[in-house]
């Protein structure tokens, strides 16, 4: 079993690192639903890490995954920043106006060359999830992250134990949608993944004066940001590495 933390700070990092999380997929804007992190960012953390591997996330901007021209060559750059920044994996991905994967997912894999490539979260708004992951399959990708079409991993578990079982070993399958130590078991048990991945955050607070004029999206009141939630991820990652021993 095996547990990729997300983060957005080299903080994040080092919890990570310190719990024993297996991947972290580092990014920016988590309360956009992540962006593609800083260059400064991505080579502190695969500095920091000796255990924990790096997969940056790939995404220019918020909103759907049909990306223009250009939005696809800063991309595929990004990726080659990555993986010469020593980084270990990216995730990314892109949808057809047909809601299938996009060709420029090609370029994508191309450039990521020996990393590992995951298809995130785009997959939970195609037409089909068992078609697009065939497609990822064809194209090369290592593995994809889904929630089963759900904003909750217990809810979409139906759908993601069919990819896993349709997978049939070809790719990963990697379970998200609000894992946290307390579902952690029943998610695993529910869907078949041996890859769990959360966004495991508590809030912060923040000088007085900046709070009300500058605060993150969705924080609570007397609050500043989020970040990563040290006692959480170490909970679940004693959880989840305890089900492989």
């Amino acid at each position: 079993m095996r547990v990729e933390i997300c983060v957005e700070s080299v903080g994040g990092v080092r919890v990570a690192e310190g719990a024993g999380a297996d991947r972290v997929e580092l990014c920016s804007g988590l309360s956009d639903g992540g962006l593609t992190p800083s260059a400064a960012l991505i080579e502190d953390a695969v500095g920091r890490t000796v255990k924990t591997q790096v997969h940056v996330l790939i995404r220019p901007r918020s909103g759907d995954f049909q990306y223009s021209a250009d939005e696809v060559s800063v991309m595929v750059r990004d990726i080659r920043a990555a993986r010469l920044a020593g980084a270990d994996g990216v995730v990314v991905g892109a949808i057809d106006a047909a809601g299938a994967l996009d060709p420029v997912c090609a370029a994508f894999v191309d450039a990521a060359e020996h990393m590992d490539i995951t298809f995130h979260r785009a997959i939970d708004v195609s037409a089909s999830s068992r078609h697009a992951l065939d497609q990822a399959i064809s194209f090369g990708f290592t593995r994809v992250l889904t929630s089963g079409r759900q904003r909750s991993v217990l809810d979409g578990a139906p759908v993601i134990k069919d990819l896993v079982l349709h997978a049939g070993g070809a790719i990963e399958v990697m379970a998200c949608g609000g894992v946290r130590p307390s579902n952690a078991v029943q998610a695993i048990e529910a869907t078949g993944v041996s890859d769990l991945h959360a966004a495991v955050r508590t809030p912060v607070p923040g000088a007085a004066n900046s709070a009300a004029l500058f605060a993150g999206v969705g924080v609570p009141q007397g609050f500043d940001h989020f970040d990563t939630d040290p006692a959480e991820v170490a909970a679940l990652c004693e959880i989840v590495h305890g089900r492989s021993h």
